[in-house]
């Protein structure tokens, strides 16, 4: 293997021989790196001399806004979801969100589509890869890829029954007498789940579910299957990658066997991969996990482009619902900046609950048992873990984003959509791309009749709408679905125009004591300054302009009112709930 004097100039064959040999590190294999990794760069097309992508390079700017949403978020009467959905984006946000996450839209089983039984194939009730491929010529496509773990029902999974066949070695095993105690997982379920095979009974191991099986990295077969999928998805016009529970891909017995040396390095080696095949293409680590451990996932600018900003649902929930910001702004002042290459993936609601887990260590006890107890009062739902010690520990909180912005620990009150519309401006703001659901964008309300019917907590924020009843919401002036949607549109397009709301631009927080909650965005060139500033009570207050430090040479106008900001030293009032964005070098749509 040559030995390259600049590490930029390695060629793709060897780097991918380097992170094998860490990777596959004490396993005995029947093939070499160097045999595997000719087979990688065979499924990927690509050359073996390839020169390495060079790090620290931004592939997105302040105008990406990724929409997140099932396939099927909107049916219509005998059209695919999927072509509904085209006419949903197309007619509504094409002028303002440029990419769509669309949720697993493979045959599953189980989990809404993260139990997939064949990652090869789109779900004949959503539509075709046509109808994927038209959806990625108008928008920047993400796709989850569902690594960890398959469905039980997957020919995989029934080749490994019995005994043969592709798949027949893919599942990682564990003996029921094996060291399991430090084991870290989301659910309560038993780990193993026993099998009979046609080589003798088997002990699957099930990070998630008895339906979802873990698959086995020890055996690059498993790697070689898992990179010609993602060479299909690349065909079919996929730019972000979404690597599903990744933290959980390397399994150690005797371990607490998340977030393993080896799944880093794995992360590394499907990003050489990718970004080798598709020069713009990104991958974004979904690790439902403390803070700090999340962190870790963007590496030295070398792993993950973007992670899930895990910690801000729960937090700048917590920070509207107890009107104090104490815990998002110690939070963000110890945030590191993302280095150029790596951005933070911002979200407030998603398919799954929010999560508590990133909040340990940042919220105490207290805070988290308060929380909780608000959101069950607001109709929502907890799904629950077993800790370390044996205990059942709130793991996520199950509830429509609309509806967990009712009121405060105080309860009901009248400032439901002023509170919902702070959090998003808040977030559009931040450092990173932000990530809207479907459902934030529409207003949706608990599903209490989904949650009745499939029994699971998560459904009730997975709302199916029909077209002709979301047109008809959206229409109707009584409801608030039309006021949310206009008013995040509005924000968004503002956003979108802005170069200090570049991913990577800086940020500073404000201290403007516990009630105002603000941070200070300036552009890559340093020619524009964005004050961001949010009251997070239901109580008017007044803001000194004078603690912003306004230059006085610059010309200032708040974006949102789009009102000009004529005496620099005078207090301006805050209505509940109100956020600012005080600006110089304005670009406005």
């Amino acid at each position: 293997m040559t030995t390259p004097t600049n590490p930029q100039e390695y060629v793709l064959r060897d780097k991918l021989i380097q992170q094998l040999a860490t990777i596959y590190q004490g396993i005995e294999l029947e093939q070499s790196y160097e045999d595997i990794a000719q087979s990688l760069l065979d499924i990927m097309e690509l050359s073996s001399t390839s020169e390495i992508q060079k790090p620290y390079t931004n592939h997105w700017s302040e105008k990406d806004i990724i929409l997140i949403t099932y396939g099927d978020s909107i049916i219509k009467d005998e059209q695919p979801p999927l072509q509904t959905l085209k006419t949903f984006l197309d007619a509504t946000i094409a002028d303002t969100i440029n990419s769509v996450h669309i949720l697993p839209f493979f045959p599953y089983s189980s989990d809404d589509g993260f139990a997939v039984i064949d990652y090869s194939s789109v779900n004949e009730s959503l539509g075709t890869w046509q109808d994927i491929e038209d959806i990625s010529r108008d928008y920047h496509l993400m796709s989850d890829l569902v690594i960890n773990h398959c469905s039980s029902r997957s020919a995989w999974f029934d080749n490994f029954v019995k005994g043969e066949g592709q798949g027949s070695d893919y599942f990682f095993t564990a003996l029921p007498d094996a060291d399991l105690s430090e084991v870290v997982r989301p659910r309560t379920s038993p780990l193993l789940k026993e099998v009979e095979t046609g080589n003798g009974k088997k002990f699957v191991w099930c990070t998630f579910s008895h339906d979802q099986v873990d698959f086995d990295f020890r055996n690059p077969e498993v790697l070689k299957a898992f990179t010609s999928i993602i060479k299909q998805y690349l065909d079919a016009g996929v730019k972000i990658f979404r690597l599903d529970a990744i933290a959980f891909l390397w399994k150690v017995p005797g371990t607490t066997s998340i977030n393993l040396p080896q799944t880093h390095e794995a992360v590394r080696l499907l990003r050489t991969l990718i970004e080798s095949a598709e020069e713009h293409a990104i991958i974004i680590t979904e690790t439902n996990i403390p803070n700090t451990q999340n962190l870790t996932y963007f590496g030295n600018a070398n792993e993950a482009h973007g992670i899930y900003n895990f910690s801000l649902p729960p937090l700048l929930l917590n920070t509207l619902l107890t009107g104090s910001c104490l815990y998002l702004k110690r939070w963000l002042m110890c945030m590191p900046p993302s280095q150029d290459g790596t951005m933070y993936f911002n979200f407030l609601a998603s398919h799954d609950g929010i999560g508590l887990r990133p909040a340990e260590g940042l919220l105490d006890d207290s805070e988290i048992n308060t929380l909780v107890r608000t959101v069950e009062n607001f109709g929502g739902k907890i799904s629950w873990r077993t800790s370390d010690a044996g205990e059942q520990k709130a793991y996520e909180m199950n509830i429509s984003l609309y509806d967990a912005m009712q009121g405060t620990v105080e309860g009901k009150d009248e400032w439901n959509f002023e509170r919902f519309i702070c959090a998003h401006a808040i977030m559009f703001a931040l450092e990173g791309i932000p990530g809207v659901y479907i459902h934030s964008l529409l207003g949706t309300q608990n599903d209490y009749q989904k949650l009745a019917n499939t029994h699971h907590n998560r459904s009730i924020n997975r709302h199916r709408w029909d077209e002709d009843e979301l047109a008809t919401a959206l229409a109707d002036n009584s409801l608030h679905h039309a006021k949310v949607l206009n008013t995040l549109k509005s924000l968004l397009n503002i956003r979108i125009n802005q170069p200090a709301f570049h991913p990577n631009a800086t940020q500073f927080t404000l201290h403007l004591g516990l009630q105002l909650f603000g941070f200070w965005r300036q552009s890559r060139d340093r020619k524009q300054s964005i004050f961001c500033v949010s009251n997070i009570t239901n109580q008017p207050l007044q803001l000194p302009l004078a603690e912003l430090n306004l230059i006085i040479t610059e010309s200032w106008i708040e974006l949102i009112s789009n009102t000009v900001i004529s005496e620099l030293t005078e207090e301006i009032t805050l209505e509940p709930y109100q956020t600012v964005w005080i600006a110089n070098n304005v670009a406005l749509k």
